[in-house]
């Protein structure tokens, strides 16, 4: 893999961190050919979520006066959401830096060739080399990592096990809220699963950027 792979979850106490990160990259992209001063941002959720788990970050980052907006990918399939992507970055109005998590991030990493994007942020997500897929990732990961409790799939979709939801994927949030997480996830598609990353991403015309966690945890993102 060109990039680093961490495949857990962003913590509650890693949204200053992420804004700094933020920063970095917008630092990183004006020592390139990018315009200075970028301050559109795009949030791609990752997989059994929607957009609202980034409400935390959004109000963060909305606070430090960039112009954020937020993807609801129907997560059914990786080209469908890259499309869904690709049209929140034609509707802004100048470059663009898109951030990803989880499975979001291989969504970044194809959307990315877009021309008005300057940068690409990883926040604890899958960051594809070609012909790479989250599904091929996961079957090799990390040493210690835990195996999300991802249930068969059903129709065409995933779903984790809700017994075992808050441990894995909401340790770190209310227990309620967790509760809530676990019966309001979104069915992930097995096509975005297994959907390839293509390789047409110029690295060398946009900066990247990664924050890592140190638990498989998640903040509803």
């Amino acid at each position: 893999m060109t990039y680093k792979l961490n495949i857990r979850r962003i913590t509650l106490g890693l949204l200053p961190i992420i804004a700094l990160v933020f920063g970095g990259a917008l630092a990183a992209t004006s020592q390139t050919s990018a315009p200075r001063n970028v301050k559109n941002i795009v949030l791609i959720h990752g997989g059994f979520v929607d957009g609202s788990g980034w409400e935390g970050v959004y109000n963060t980052l909305k606070k430090k006066g960039y112009n954020i907006t937020i993807v609801q990918n129907p997560t059914l399939s990786l080209a469908d959401d890259v499309a869904v992507t690709k049209r929140v970055i034609a509707a802004q109005d100048g470059p663009v830096i898109l951030v990803g998590h989880s499975y979001g991030g291989v969504v970044i990493t194809e959307a990315g060739t877009d021309p008005k994007v300057v940068g690409l942020v990883y926040v604890a997500a899958f960051a594809p080399d070609r012909g790479e897929s989250v599904e091929t990732l996961i079957k090799n990961p990390p040493p210690g990592a835990p195996a999300p409790p991802i249930l068969p799939p059903q129709d065409g979709f995933l779903t984790l096990d809700r017994s075992k939801f808050a441990a894995s994927f909401a340790a770190d949030v209310n227990p309620g809220l967790a509760a809530f997480m676990a019966d309001s996830q979104v069915p992930w598609g097995v096509q975005a699963l297994s959907g390839i990353y293509g390789g047409q991403n110029d690295s060398s015309r946009r900066s990247t950027g990664h924050v890592e966690t140190r638990r498989f945890k998640s903040c509803r993102s």
